[in-house]
């Protein structure tokens, strides 16, 4: 493994980038600020080797970033309705920064912490990192960890790990942004995606809290269960996609029994020929197709924009915490939460 340094961080920290290979030469990336995955890079169907994430030079990049890119978001990942969770019996009001809405835990969260490296070996490497009691609104104080492993099948495995010393709420998830044609390719639309799932959860509104329903994709432009052009559909006269501004939902995961760790999702570049198919434990996937993603510079002398990644973020459904008909993230005081997403890379 290897270390480098990553910059000085705002508060004068200093921050380093992580690289891990396999017996490939596939090579990941990874950074202590935010646990945050920098750099994958696999072989395309020539041989030629293809950095499939979009990311920055140094931790100023990440700072500044908007996107949360590569980043892993806890204790909660997507929204919260109203910034408010509900337990056992005493309402926590939580960071409003999604409208009226909390997003990806709220301000300052795990996300932009500087992470400790508890472990690592030539292909793996495991970070640790706690959040008080109170932090964000969230009641507790958590300890987690993830580790990411490099497999020697092509694969970047993810796994979580946490506990607090309070009921809480755990519903981990990494915002990676992918483009299977290289970083600095240009758009996705023309990647294609398979998405397992012949569910997702509509949106109220363009706030995306979901109503609560569980609701067919057939017929509509949320059907991947076929693989199609990300782009297929991206301007459909339809409601949801309006609301979204493309793709930016949650995903209903056709599983053989609750916790199986199966496929979830295929993505492929034609131009490239690289595969990358999700595996997770995890009741959904939220399919966001970087609607909201504004021109900038990214690393190497990439400019990113609108759409030049997707992201396949593994989780419990949004508002999860406050909708009775969805299978809700909390985590009781002393239990271990633990889940795994696995990116697997190959070529046709």
């Amino acid at each position: 493994m290897n270390k480098e340094s990553f910059g000085t961080g705002r508060h004068g920290e200093a921050v380093s980038v992580y690289e891990i290979e396999n017996k490939s030469g596939d090579k990941v990336r990874v950074t202590d600020y935010g646990a945050a995955l920098v750099s994958i890079i696999v072989p395309d169907k020539n041989g030629t080797m293809q950095d499939v994430l979009l990311g920055y030079d140094n931790v100023t990049g990440y700072e500044n970033n908007t996107c949360y890119f590569g980043a892993v978001i806890g204790r909660n990942g997507n929204r919260i309705a109203d910034a408010k969770v509900t337990i056992d019996g005493t309402v926590y009001q939580l960071d409003q920064n999604d409208n009226e809405n909390n997003l990806h835990s709220g301000n300052n969260g795990m996300d932009a912490k500087v992470w400790d490296v508890k472990e690592h070996t030539e292909n793996s490497i495991t970070f640790t990192c706690t959040s008080a009691d109170g932090e964000q609104g969230f009641p507790g104080t958590m300890k987690a960890q993830i580790t990411y492993t490099l497999t020697d099948a092509h694969a970047v495995e993810l796994a979580y790990e946490a506990v607090s010393d309070k009921d809480t709420v755990a519903n981990f998830t990494n915002h990676a942004y992918f483009n299977l044609s290289g970083h600095a390719s240009g758009d996705v639309l023309g990647q294609e995606l398979m998405l397992r799932a012949s569910h997702f959860t509509p949106v109220i509104d363009a706030k995306a809290i979901p109503t609560g329903e569980i609701a067919a994709v057939a017929g509509t432009p949320m059907d991947f269960t076929t693989a199609k052009p990300i782009g297929r559909d991206m301007d459909a006269n339809d409601t949801q996609v309006h609301y979204g501004g493309g793709f930016d939902h949650n995903f209903v995961l056709d599983k053989s029994e609750k916790g199986a760790f199966e496929l979830a999702a295929e993505a492929y570049s034609p131009e490239t020929g690289i595969v990358m198919k999700t595996y997770t434990d995890l009741p959904g996937i939220q399919f966001y197709s970087g609607n909201f993603v504004t021109k900038q510079d990214g690393k190497q002398g990439a400019v990113y924009d609108k759409r030049h990644g997707f992201c396949l973020e593994t989780q419990y459904f949004p508002n999860s915490v406050n909708d009775p008909n969805f299978e809700a993230p909390f985590l009781k005081a002393g239990e271990v939460y633990k889940t795994k997403t696995s990116y697997q890379f190959g070529v046709k």
